[in-house]
């Protein structure tokens, strides 16, 4: 396909999109209907095979579809990050943990509205932290967070939307007829790696002479839309070149989320109210609602027209 006729076919269905008919269509740019009409047809075939593929993803039980906090054995997860931190500062660090499966979730989605809850953690200080470590002794820092973070993620069948800076932004797929699991996971596992954090890496960390670090963690869930920011391109060894689609979501879950995050204390869940009612009642016990001054925190709910109410753990 040229890039006039791409150019073309992506026009026909932006216009399709936005509401206009294949007669007006094709009047405007001056081609015959039926050029249209297959244009139009070819799209509406492709967003169907999304449709039932996403449907397929959302259905199939995952890791995502149980709870699992009762599987994740949160003792050895305290072992085990002891042992690769140690490791990654007494010698070189690893990270070798893959987006693959977050792009093959993705790639289902793409240009589809999907309800995931997005999960946002980050290290609280990092700022002081970068101003007053060496450069490697920064960067192993974040390394280790990063990559025991990960760990624990994919642990409770979330997945790894991306790392930004100190931060890492994931997301467990969600269903608004079945909340509680993917809630009750979200909350675990955001448990799990304060636990891990303080008991797992801090540890290590003292022993080197490495400042301890704390975490703060925010949680909610929404509508998102998967989109497509241009490729990804790899050249192999042999030559070949391989371009995979640059995915990534948007939605007023991801602003929401990473703002309850600022409002957290070190070592402090913060959850959304959504999050929060489809939580079990000895879960709920875990949180109380959070005083926020609505000059910090003015976001209303669609629902009940009222301040979206957060609720932080005790």
């Amino acid at each position: 396909m040229s890039d006039d006729t791409g150019y073309q076919r992506q026009t026909i269905i932006n216009l399709h999109i936005s509401g206009i008919d294949a007669d007006t269509i094709a009047l405007q740019l001056d081609i015959a209907k039926e050029q249209v009409d297959a244009v139009i047809s070819d799209y509406q075939k492709e967003e169907e095979k999304k449709a039932r593929s996403a449907t397929a993803v959302t259905s199939a039980p995952t890791l995502s579809s149980f709870p699992l906090d009762g599987l994740v054995d949160k003792e050895e997860a305290v072992k085990q990050a002891q042992e690769r931190v140690w490791k990654a500062l007494k010698f070189e660090p690893e990270f070798d943990l893959s987006r693959e499966e977050t792009q093959a979730i993705l790639e289902k989605f793409a240009k589809s509205k999907v309800e995931f809850v997005i999960l946002h953690i980050d290290l609280v200080g990092s700022t002081k932290l970068s101003m007053t470590l060496p450069a490697d002794r920064l960067a192993n820092i974040v390394q280790a967070f990063t990559q025991e973070m990960s760990i624990v993620i994919r642990a409770y069948g979330g997945f790894i939307l991306k790392y930004v800076g100190d931060a890492i932004l994931a997301f467990f797929l969600a269903d608004w007829d079945n909340l509680r699991v993917p809630c009750q996971n979200a909350v675990a596992c955001a448990n799990a790696m304060i636990k891990v954090m303080q008991q797992g890496i801090n540890p290590i960390l003292n022993q080197y002479d490495y400042p301890e670090l704390n975490v703060r963690v925010g949680i909610d869930v929404g509508d998102n839309v998967v989109v497509q920011y241009g490729w990804d391109t790899t050249t192999l060894e042999d030559g070949r070149v391989i371009r995979k689609p640059h995915l990534d979501i948007l939605g007023y879950t991801i602003s929401v989320t990473a703002k309850m995050t600022t409002l957290a204390m070190p070592g402090q869940v913060v959850v959304g109210e959504f999050v929060y009612e489809a939580l079990a009642d000895e879960q709920k016990g875990l949180f109380k609602p959070l005083v926020v001054s609505t000059e910090v925190w003015e976001y209303m709910s669609d629902y009940t027209g009222k301040v979206y109410q957060l609720y932080g753990s005790v």
